[in-house]
């Protein structure tokens, strides 16, 4: 018996109310932040005032940062199929508000990066104005670009907001336009540098054991190494980022400590999988499987490290604000409330669990297809890029990071398959032209191609050149034949959407938190 056809305004009906519940949810978040703010402070002064509409906006900042920023950290995992998205959202729950209360620590700097002389701006008020604009900027950018499904960085988000408040309160020559130029710079460095690193870990898992004959007993020696290398990693990335505001451990320490995890991981790993190699399939698909648990492990760490770190982009100028409120100066740095610390870890949850489901299939499943080992290289390259870089000085992105790796496994997989469909076009040419073949002798000297080692393929592909008759092709005939036979596994449209996002955040919130900078200001001044 056929179904009745779905009725599609019922299925409007059923967004629709989907959007409205999301949306009541974050308005009701909102609401219960400003009774609870007004509640404590009051309409004594105006400063007060502003101070309940910049917790208000932090709230709403935090929100969208869990909306965009969290999906790095768990989409990859997500788009391999080791978490299902449910999963997924819980982990970054619990160990983003974890990471946030446990280690965000309680002093924070109120101007991120030292991007401008908070000592040039002229009184209170006006940094209070000044601030509650950056904020507002930045949250709104974010909200922007979440809607649109592109990823951004949230740090530079509320730099260019900082930036462009800033010089509106304060003049041109109150920017550090050093530090701006590494911001900038780190536009390339931060996707480039994850990129490369997830490439590279990639191709030496290929080589090493998906290219192999005999790949169960190929992961038995590197997979232990590997899950190694990824315990020093986030060991150490998690003692240098995530526990940073609650001791003070030093790079050399830290990455002995790194150590003598991954050297820990490396003896368990190794006995566990040689206990259990019979039962793992000699497939890609069975190698995968062994990449699972070290995935969510991984999304968990990176989680835990961006609650630490990232609350700050949420709280940090409602910090500030809070402390030119109380103790009518500005500071360098402020010391972070236990309910403006709550603001950030409830709103970044709240934000992740109503709208992170879009960013987290952008990420996971848009750019490229994923698999448990391409995850798996991306997550390891954004724990090691953020350790080479924070020793280098360099202000990279954790976006950019995770998204950069993400293209760069893209990139080498079209680069490997295009490889490979133009070697097989070639093997079929020879083989039809000078051999006289039959399609069925060649379809089996491809099968023997495809089942050799790289070593064995090389000297396959060296002996079919030697035999063949040289073919003179013009400069545009080899173009047209690559281009025939060229993969492509990344998605153009995404590539070219992000890297223009990537550009315009810093100065579009700059422009924006400065319009309305000028817009409190002419509102707030008296008569």
């Amino acid at each position: 018996m056929r179904k009745p056809a779905a009725n599609p305004n019922e299925k409007l009906i059923n967004f629709s109310m989907q959007d409205f519940f999301r949306l009541a949810t974050a308005c009701l978040f909102l609401v219960a932040i400003y009774y609870f703010v007004m509640a404590d402070f009051g309409k004594t002064s105006t400063n007060s005032t502003l101070l309940v509409m910049a917790a208000v906006i932090g709230g709403y900042m935090a929100m969208n940062i869990g909306a965009n920023d969290v999906a790095n950290n768990v989409g990859p995992a997500v788009g391999s199929g080791a978490l299902t998205l449910a999963g997924a959202i819980l982990i970054a729950i619990v160990c983003e508000a974890g990471g946030a209360l446990i280690a965000g620590g309680d002093v924070v700097k109120t101007i991120k990066k030292g991007i401008i002389d908070p000592d040039m701006i002229p009184d209170t008020q006006t940094f209070i104005w000044a601030m509650t604009a950056a904020l507002l900027a930045a949250a709104i950018w974010l909200n922007a670009a979440t809607y649109l499904g592109a990823p951004v960085s949230t740090t530079h988000s509320i730099v260019g907001g900082v930036l462009g408040a800033g010089i509106a309160a304060g003049g041109w020559d109150i920017a550090d336009w050093d530090q701006v130029q590494k911001i900038v710079a780190s536009w390339v460095i931060s996707p480039a540098m994850g990129g490369a690193i997830a490439a590279g870990f990639l191709y030496t898992i290929k080589r090493t054991v998906l290219y192999q004959k005999d790949m169960r007993s190929a992961a038995q020696k590197v997979v232990p190494i590997l899950l190694a290398i990824m315990a020093w990693a986030f060991t150490s990335y998690i003692i240098l980022k995530g526990f940073k505001k609650l001791i003070k451990i030093d790079f050399p320490i830290a990455l002995g400590l790194g150590f003598a995890a991954a050297l820990f991981v490396y003896l368990v790993v190794g006995a566990i999988i040689s206990k259990r190699v019979k039962s793992i399939e000699n497939t890609r698909e069975g190698i995968d499987r062994m990449f699972v648990i070290p995935l969510i492990v991984g999304a968990a760490f990176l989680s835990f490290a961006h609650g630490a770190n990232d609350v700050a982009n949420a709280v940090g100028p409602l910090a500030a604000i809070n402390e030119a409120v109380k103790g009518g100066a500005i500071a360098a740095k402020a010391s972070i409330p236990l309910w403006i610390m709550l603001i950030g870890a409830i709103g970044i949850a709240i934000g992740l669990a109503l709208y992170g489901p879009k960013l987290i299939k952008t990420v996971g499943s848009e750019i490229t297809e994923l698999d448990k080992v391409r995850a798996f290289c991306v997550a390891l390259a954004a724990a090691i890029t953020v350790i080479i870089a924070s020793q280098l000085g360099l202000p990279v992105s954790s976006t950019h990071i995770a998204v950069g790796g993400i293209f760069g496994v893209g990139f080498l997989r079209e680069h490997l398959t295009s490889t490979y469909n133009e070697n097989i076009e070639k093997i079929r040419r020879h083989m039809a032209n000078e051999d006289q073949e039959s399609p069925a002798a060649i379809d089996a000297f491809i099968a023997r191609f495809d089942a050799a080692s790289v070593p064995e393929k090389k000297q396959f592909l060296k002996e079919l050149k030697q035999k063949a008759i040289k073919e003179e092709l013009s400069w545009g005939q080899r173009r047209r034949f690559k281009k025939a036979y060229k993969a492509k596994l990344v998605e153009r449209s995404m590539l070219f959407k992000i890297i223009l996002a990537w550009v315009i955040t810093v100065p579009l919130t700059g422009i924006f938190a400065a319009g309305i900078f000028f817009m409190l200001r002419g509102m707030l001044l008296p008569a």
